[in-house]
């Protein structure tokens, strides 16, 4: 088991909100899920996923709750997964999943901070064939045991890549990957070894990298930060190495 290289990650743009951001997109994903799936965490797995990703950027348990009990409500908003494409500078290839209840809006303001960043919004599949959507799970270490024996053990659930990594705040984290259709297996089979990920997501991950100076990448950064700010914006994907 070996390193997994990321895509550069834009932690250097750094804000007051950053937290609340967060609660904001995990929030969404909760009534999402609670909305498919009903309001149980133990027949719910992706609300299973969703409060364990709440955990794991400390949200309050009853703000959890308040979610989990909102999207139960006749009132409750309807969100819709939608996915935007475009450049940032340099030619990087950028995907924008966002989570709306006013697609026009949020179209609208996406192909403004593309603009804004030195970009450029693209149509439905100009960029999306550079990524592989996959299942990613971060684990702590600590705990684990032996990792080659683990990474043997889930190669029957899916596993397609797994190696060592680091958190937003350098700390060392077991990076886990699979295929999409078995997102579902390898949660079961991490709750069955007792092994609770720090996050649990969906992801797109890119096929190849890019290397840009670092004045240029700078640029690209500051773009994926201005779409990171989007209330609508649940995440943003690139392939800057």
């Amino acid at each position: 088991m070996g390193r997994i290289f990321e895509t550069r990650k834009a932690t250097m743009f750094a804000r007051w909100n950053k937290m609340s951001k967060a609660f904001t997109r995990i929030s969404k994903d909760i009534v999402i899920a609670v909305k498919a799936g009903g309001p149980s965490p133990e027949f719910n797995p992706a609300l299973r996923r969703a409060i364990q990703n709440a955990r794991g950027v400390n949200m309050p348990k009853d703000k959890i709750e308040a979610a989990i009990k909102r999207a139960q409500g006749k009132d409750a908003t309807a969100y819709e997964e939608l996915i935007y494409e475009g450049y940032a500078p340099h030619g990087i290839p950028v995907l924008v999943v966002t989570a709306t209840d006013n697609p026009t809006r949020t179209v609208a303001n996406v192909r403004m901070r593309f603009n804004k960043g030195g970009g450029n919004m693209g149509s439905s599949g100009s960029v999306a064939f550079n990524f592989t959507r996959m299942g990613v799970f971060r684990l702590d270490p600590e705990g684990l045991g032996d990792l080659e024996t683990l990474e043997l053990e889930l190669i029957d659930f899916g596993l397609e890549e797994m190696g060592e990594t680091t958190g937003e705040k350098g700390e060392p984290q077991v990076l886990v990957r699979c295929g999409l259709s078995h997102f579902g297996e390898m949660q079961q089979a991490l709750e069955a070894r007792g092994i609770t990920p720090i996050s649990a997501e969906s992801e797109f991950v890119p096929t190849t990298m890019q290397q840009l100076s670092e004045d240029q990448a700078r640029e690209v950064l500051e773009l994926v930060d201005l779409l990171e700010q989007d209330d609508d914006v649940q995440q943003v994907f690139h392939n800057l190495g």
